[in-house]
């Protein structure tokens, strides 16, 4: 059997929101550049594991990125650069997987808890290039005049406004939904108000929201208890990678370069 991956965890959770008496809202497709052969392990692990995965692509050392639209996927996760590269340079949510972490967050069992960089990754990069021509002072100042002018996606909006509808659809009597989702960003105040802004404007509102500044992501993914976080910094998944699955989004930046610290 095929053991575990990085991204097997909160596969296995947002799966297990399917249920029997309503139309599955989320569905996992294996796109794998291994041969047609490998395909009887792949779907036999999966079933091993309780994973209700019955569709695939197996490309025999092919590219799988043209397959990812060709599938109408919404969110790709690889460890293959090239592959995770062309699927975001495509229009689609893609971010390349590290290492998998030696203890998993697992509690509680029920729910499915996603982290989400802003800037770049949630939004677009304007304010990434605002921060690299004016520093810290023209941001902030950028920041405050455009509090109330909602940001324009990035290469996560589009899955954000697609998760907010199955949190929305997981909403127990408690106000709490299975889905949790929380955006973990090096902005701070007065920073902030644009971030909360613009998931008004969009009406995707996150259930949580870290606004650290110097702050290290990786204690607040912990205390979030994260299932997986997403981010354009290789430095930030980096450290973020001893505690929970993370994954690099592509982006504007080389992965040493510093990007909005408040």
């Amino acid at each position: 059997m095929l053991e575990p991956g990085t991204g097997f965890e909160v596969v296995k959770r947002l799966l297990s929101l399917n249920g029997n008496d309503r139309p599955n809202q989320v569905d996992v497709i294996f796109l794998s550049r291994n041969s047609a052969d490998l395909s009887l392990r792949a779907f036999k692990s999966a079933e091993h594991h309780g994973l209700d995965i019955t569709r695939g692509s197996f490309t025999s050392g092919r590219l799988v990125a043209p397959f990812v639209s060709a599938w109408g996927v919404d969110l790709f996760l690889s460890n293959e650069d090239a592959d995770v590269t062309a699927a975001a340079d495509a229009g689609t949510a893609a971010a390349r997987l590290g290492e998998w972490p030696k203890v998993i967050l697992e509690n509680p069992e029920d729910e499915v808890r996603i982290a989400l960089d802003g800037d770049s990754v949630v939004f677009s990069d304007e304010s990434d290039r605002i921060f690299q021509a004016e520093k810290l002072e023209g941001f902030l100042a950028h920041e405050k005049l455009n509090a109330e002018n909602p940001m324009k996606p990035g290469p996560f909006g589009n899955f954000l406004q697609k998760l907010s509808l199955i949190r929305g659809a997981h909403m127990r009597p408690n106000g709490f939904s299975k889905v949790r989702i929380a955006i973990v960003t090096a902005r701070n105040a007065p920073a902030h108000a644009r971030v909360i802004n613009t998931l008004r404007f969009w009406g995707t509102p996150a259930d949580e929201a870290h606004f650290v500044g110097h702050h290290d992501k990786a204690s607040i993914l912990r205390a979030f208890g994260a299932h997986i976080f997403f981010d354009d910094q290789e430095r930030h998944v980096a450290n973020a990678a001893a505690i929970v699955p993370a994954g690099v989004v592509p982006g504007p930046h080389s992965p040493a370069e510093l990007v909005i610290q408040a």
